[in-house]
């Protein structure tokens, strides 16, 4: 798994404006973060900047985009070490690991989508595209188990397959927000023994 969110060396302006955007608003949060924080981190003119992004809205707005998409590859990787039903669900579980484990700037302090969302006033479509993040999250945990079979070889419903995906995107999501508390990744990790539990039981 990769260790850090950087852009390689030889990234163009917008890449290195997305990293130093992604790192500050992680940082400091985006309402602290100026415009000049953010040309100055990635070593471009402030113009470069309005060549690239409309406004700081538009820049906030790919931001989400970047840190979604990040995620997503984070998740591919982990299943394809998937090879049954219960380890699809989990390689959720084991991507939210993997980025409460890269190397932060200044720590790990939680999801960055949430953080971002938190800063948003309802309505603006930051928030909309983080919930559709969460939503796209929460469906990944429901696939696998519409494909769930028991030891009698018998489908799960369609209330009970809602259910534990709602029950386990929680537990996620809750492990999440106290590892962001506390630095680190042992809530995730103790978050996926108990999904593991979870998925023993149906």
């Amino acid at each position: 798994m990769p260790a850090t969110l950087k852009a390689p060396k030889t990234a163009s302006a917008r890449e290195r404006l997305l990293e130093a955007a992604g790192i500050l608003f992680y940082n400091y949060g985006i309402n602290a973060t100026g415009i000049d924080m953010i040309t100055a981190k990635a070593g471009v003119a402030k113009m470069s900047l309005y060549n690239n992004f409309s406004s700081k809205s538009d820049l906030v707005a790919a931001f989400i985009e970047m840190r979604h998409q990040e995620w997503l590859d984070l998740y591919e990787a982990r299943l394809k070490q998937a090879h049954t039903v219960p380890d699809r669900i989990l390689a959720v579980f084991d991507a939210y690991q993997d980025h409460a484990e890269f190397d932060y700037e200044n720590g790990f302090r939680g999801c960055g989508l949430l953080n971002a969302a938190a800063e948003l006033t309802v309505g603006d479509e930051g928030r909309e595209a983080v919930r559709r993040h969460k939503e796209e999250v929460e469906r990944l945990l429901v696939d696998p188990l519409e494909n769930w079979r028991n030891a009698a070889g018998e489908a799960l419903s369609a209330e009970r397959v809602a259910l534990t995906a709602e029950h386990l995107s929680f537990l996620l999501e809750g492990s999440f927000s106290r590892a962001g508390l506390e630095g680190n990744s042992n809530r995730v990790l103790s978050a996926r023994r108990l999904a593991e539990s979870i998925l023993a039981a149906l």
